[in-house]
């Protein structure tokens, strides 16, 4: 007779890609007579972040509903933001309508992820607005709505984010006046034929570049810069994101930006009960460089931690799962867009697509990123194996 075995309790924190993705795919390779996994979030659907720029311009989304997403897995929704984590009593404090309460997990999976980098800049954060968010980037929204034409509108930041909100905005909103500042030239990373395409579509869009150009302070009107005061009636920050401050909180190790330090399974390093995933992981690539924090590196640092989670739970062998990439997905507003193809390491390579195919290329992946959450084992079939006594046992970490 099979030995009764205590369920073993899986907490997932952060429900975006990595989160949501590792939720539902380690419920679809484990029983859940044997394991228990709650995802905890602060709101009650999948926000599409690659998608934030279109919701700040007035685009409507499309709603993703947890419980139609998880509906038939055994993955329990807890509603609330996390507030607290002590990794040596095991427990996750979530605060929610309710007031706060201490969840207890036997394996945490950590994917609070990322929001946006003020770099410190004076002024940035009572007069800039962000796009990192659902929230930030509904009050830019309700902020653009309000202004008159010909207001000047100028975007920090001339990286992926910053490119494809500002030519999102000159698109939906010609009668504004759109700039983008970049630190360095415009598209400086891409080849030149893609460097070509991207300043042909801002001439085409009309909107002015200011390049080598470091912004010093945010005013509520201006932003003042290494060249001098630019207008703006409206700032939007694009200079990169910053992790959750939570995990330097506690005794979890972490490296210079605040990122959990993992192994090639995604696993902490002075944890073994704690998996970190996405943004808010250290991970070295192809190269010995660490990921950028992007969805395309942060999915598959997913699927490693929920199989790597299952494997060791259930005695099985160990998979690995590499990251690398590919291309570089930029859409310049719903009729262009860029196709950067790169090495594994994320460098340009001569081959790049672009105008109306590359926009629908990019939309495409952008479905299919929502898609890979809903079906995290990519469609294919699923076998959900049995947990083993010793190794569900609380307190017990697996080998």
């Amino acid at each position: 007779m099979r030995q009764t075995i205590q369920q073993h309790r899986v907490v997932v924190i952060g429900a975006g890609y990595t989160g949501a993705t590792a939720a539902g795919r380690l419920a679809r390779r484990l029983r859940g007579e044997d394991v228990s996994i709650t995802l905890v979030n602060a709101e009650p659907d999948f926000v599409e972040r690659v998608r934030m720029h279109q919701l700040a311009v007035g685009q409507p989304l499309r709603p993703r509903p947890f419980d139609e997403m998880f509906a038939g897995t055994g993955v329990e929704l807890r509603l609330g933001r996390v507030t607290g984590i002590d990794v040596d009593r095991r427990t996750v404090t979530v605060t929610g309508a309710d007031g706060a309460s201490d969840l207890e997990y036997d394996t945490l999976v950590y994917a609070l992820g990322s929001a946006w980098n003020t770099q410190g800049v004076p002024g940035t954060t009572e007069h800039a607005h962000e796009i990192a968010g659902r929230d930030g980037a509904l009050r830019l929204r309700d902020r653009l709505a309000a202004l008159a034409p010909g207001s000047p509108v100028t975007v920090v930041g001339g990286g992926l984010t910053g490119v494809e909100a500002a030519t999102e905005l000159a698109e939906t909103r010609p009668d504004l006046d759109v700039s983008l500042i970049a630190r360095a030239g415009l598209g400086d990373w891409l080849s030149p034929k893609g460097a070509r395409h991207l300043r042909k579509v801002f001439t085409t869009l009309r909107i002015t570049t200011h390049e080598h150009t470091t912004v010093t302070a945010v005013h509520a009107d201006r932003v003042t810069t290494t060249e001098g005061d630019i207008p703006a009636a409206v700032t939007i920050w694009t200079t990169g994101f910053a992790v959750h401050p939570i995990a330097r909180a506690t005794t979890l190790e972490t490296g210079d930006t605040g990122q959990i330090t993992v192994d090639a399974t995604m696993r902490s390093l002075s944890h073994p009960d704690v998996y970190a995933i996405g943004d808010a992981a250290l991970v070295t690539g192809p190269g010995d460089k660490p990921l950028r924090m992007s969805c395309a590196s942060g999915v598959p640092t997913a699927w490693q931690a929920a199989d790597a989670i299952a494997a060791r739970l259930t005695g099985s062998k160990l998979p690995t799962i590499s990251a690398r990439y590919f291309n570089q997905c930029i859409s310049l507003g719903r009729k262009e867009g860029l196709i950067q193809y790169v090495t594994a390491d994320d460098r340009a390579v001569n081959a790049a697509l672009t105008g109306r195919l590359a926009a629908l290329y990019k939309e495409l992946v952008c479905k299919g990123a929502a898609w890979g959450v809903a079906n995290p084992t990519i469609g294919l079939p699923v076998r959900r194996r049995r947990v083993t006594a010793e190794r569900a046992r609380v307190g017990v970490p697996a080998a």
